[in-house]
């Protein structure tokens, strides 16, 4: 028997016989049962249930395979109908944006500049004139670009040079909010006329759009809910409660750009159509289902 410090019983050998059972698969019987023996280590003795753990340690260490069991804790998926819906009204527009502006070109930067200022100075006027408050002018874009010579041909052995500004060109681009739907024509007709060069559009808008917004957003929620319930019904599941809550727009299609017609207009009014403003705005609704 091999040396063992004292207070320790040494559990029987592991013999030939145990080679034999371990290619079995299994442990001798007399191994085992002294295994599940009380062990005296340190003058003290392993408390109840603790035997079996030291059988499971010798298992290990002598390379038997241990399966150990765990408890499935995944919880099955919660049923679930999802539903989508699209709200959509008309309204009629009761503000118009327009949005026009002056292109100054000039040798110098101080040349263009004072053109633009000029010509932005008189279209003010006109503004003015035509009862257009201030606070409903904004300045949507103010650029300037540089004009460069064309390049000549160079020998193919010469340097890179540096292209040469021969001029600038100032750009000063506004916004009129315009309330008076019916002076719509009149303004593009009368700021081309003193001088605004360059017209980015026309579109139509609702002074109180949020209103119409959450109006829209309303329908499409109540078509959502009565989607999911004519499905419930007809697929004989009962809806729970509300999982999730998922809004799509709103989005407003304004009627047809003007600024063809605007452009093109050289004489008379300029004609203009507001037309109807439509709002669609989508929910998605998430239910938990149970079984009717």
């Amino acid at each position: 028997m091999p040396h063992v410090a004292a207070g320790v019983k040494w559990l029987p050998s592991w013999d030939a016989s145990c080679h034999t059972e371990k290619r079995k698969g299994k442990l001798p019987a007399h191994f085992l049962d002294a295994a599940s023996q009380r062990v005296m280590v340190s003058g003290g003795q392993l408390k109840k249930g603790e035997h079996g753990m030291v059988v499971f340690g010798l298992l290990v260490l002598l390379g038997f395979p241990v399966v150990t069991l765990a408890h499935d804790e995944t919880k099955p998926e919660t049923p679930t109908l999802m539903v989508s819906e699209t709200g959509t009204a008309t309204h009629e527009p009761d503000t118009a944006f327009v949005t026009f502006g002056v292109d100054s070109p000039g040798k110098s930067l101080a040349e263009a500049q004072r053109r633009n200022s000029a010509i932005m100075s008189t279209v003010m006027d006109r503004l003015r004139d035509l009862e257009i408050n201030k606070e409903l002018i904004q300045t949507s874009s103010f650029t300037v670009s540089p004009h460069y010579r064309p390049p000549a041909n160079p020998p193919a052995d010469s340097p890179p040079t540096s292209p040469e500004i021969v001029g600038y060109v100032v750009s000063n681009m506004v916004t009129v909010e315009i309330r008076a739907l019916d002076k719509v024509g009149t303004v593009i007709e009368e700021v081309l006329k003193v001088g605004a060069n360059s017209f980015q559009g026309l579109h139509w808008g609702l002074r109180d759009e949020r209103s119409a917004r959450l109006s829209t957003l309303k329908q499409a929620a109540a078509k959502a809910r009565e989607k999911a319930a004519v499905l419930s019904e007809a697929l004989h599941v009962k809806l729970m409660r509300v999982l999730s809550v998922n809004e799509g727009g709103p989005i407003i299609r304004p009627a047809s750009p003007m600024a063809r017609m605007a452009m093109e207009a050289s004489a008379g009014e300029v004609p203009v159509s507001p037309g109807e403003l439509k709002i669609e705005a989508t929910v998605t609704l998430v239910y938990e289902i149970a079984p009717n």
